[in-house]
């Protein structure tokens, strides 16, 4: 084994490193999509000339993998790009296997596994091996989009505040691509500390947005904030369901914080939530009693009922709704 080749497992795909056999393993495509284009850009900064073969584990033909890593004439080097290691044949896993004995001089194989169990005996020789392992994983959870958010912008050596995280991943936080998108324009097109405002001005129109603005100032007992903003999301057609949804999360969060003793961290493992998602939530139970957060809670489940059908007008329902929890919140 080459020097090179000794890595530990969980290596960044921001920042893969080189070595002859790579993992890139996990069903999320976008981290696994800049997971090859960085290697692939690191190999030809190394060599303009470059070689790239693309085989599939799932329709392989044995020897295939040999064939590709043989020496060429002039010597170039290699990048063979292995897809579907989660579908692979027989004949891939055992050439697979054999290559990683003894792997080629100058060819680095970049192992694309969509996640899963299949060809466990290949993943546990490429372990043992010491070879780079990229973890793709799905974000589904807020607090791994919010880390998300705030490592891309660690990564760029600019600087976020909490709340525009929380604001960015409430406006588009439903897909990686789309949220490392919006990261991407918002450290182009601003200079220094990123915060809700600049958010906002990027992205305040999207539906989830708005409905978190305006359950931000209606738990924080800003009745005419909560209210305007409320009335301009319905006037544009904004659906009063997830204004609704938005609210009930909110006011579950601060009822989850209310009276429970401990640092940031402890309540978050505890709770469910993100740190930055405890502070904010203590803050707002600033505002609030317990029977206050009673009656929301009651108010909330009533105007979810009646926006899903059970009143024959849903926009007075969560207007009500709004009004009687801002009205609740101490200023």
């Amino acid at each position: 084994m080459t020097p090179a080749a000794r890595h530990s497992a969980g290596a960044d795909w921001r920042d893969v490193p080189l070595a002859p056999v790579v993992l890139v393993f996990g069903p999320e495509d976008f981290s696994a999509s800049r997971a090859r284009d960085g290697i692939r850009r690191k190999l030809r900064a190394q060599n303009e000339d470059l070689e790239i073969t693309a085989l599939d584990a799932a329709a392989y033909s044995a020897g295939a993998l040999g064939m590709a890593a043989s020496p060429s004439l002039f010597s170039e080097p290699k990048l063979i790009e292995v897809s579907a290691l989660q579908s692979m044949s027989d004949d891939f896993l055992a050439d697979a296997l054999a290559y990683l004995k003894d792997p080629a001089p100058d060819v680095t194989v970049t192992l694309v596994h969509g996640g899963g169990t299949r060809g466990k005996k290949l993943l546990d020789a490429i372990k043992a091996a010491g070879m780079p392992r990229v973890e793709c994983l799905a974000l589904k959870k807020d607090q791994e989009k919010a880390a998300f958010v705030t490592s891309e912008f660690q990564f760029a050596k600019r600087r976020i505040d909490a709340q525009a995280v929380r604001a960015l991943v409430a406006a588009v936080g439903a897909d990686l691509s789309e949220l490392a998108a919006a990261c991407q324009q918002l450290i182009a097109d601003t200079t220094g500390m990123v915060d809700s405002d600049a958010v906002d001005k990027y992205y305040g129109g999207r539906v989830e947005a708005t409905a978190f603005r305006v359950a931000d100032a209606a738990l924080a007992g800003n009745a005419p904030v909560a209210l305007s903003s409320l009335r301009h999301a319905l006037a544009t057609g904004v659906d009063p369901v997830p204004l609704v949804a938005a609210l009930a999360m909110k006011v579950r969060q601060v009822a989850k914080v209310y009276g429970a003793r401990g640092g940031s961290a402890q309540l978050a493992r505890e709770l469910g939530m993100a740190p930055w998602q405890v502070d904010a939530a203590r803050r707002d139970a600033g505002h609030w009693s317990a029977e206050g957060l009673a009656a929301a809670v009651q108010a909330l489940a009533e105007a979810d009922a009646q926006v899903k059908g059970a009143a024959r007008d849903p926009l007075y329902a969560v207007e009500r709704a709004v009004t009687l929890i801002a009205t609740s919140a101490r200023r």
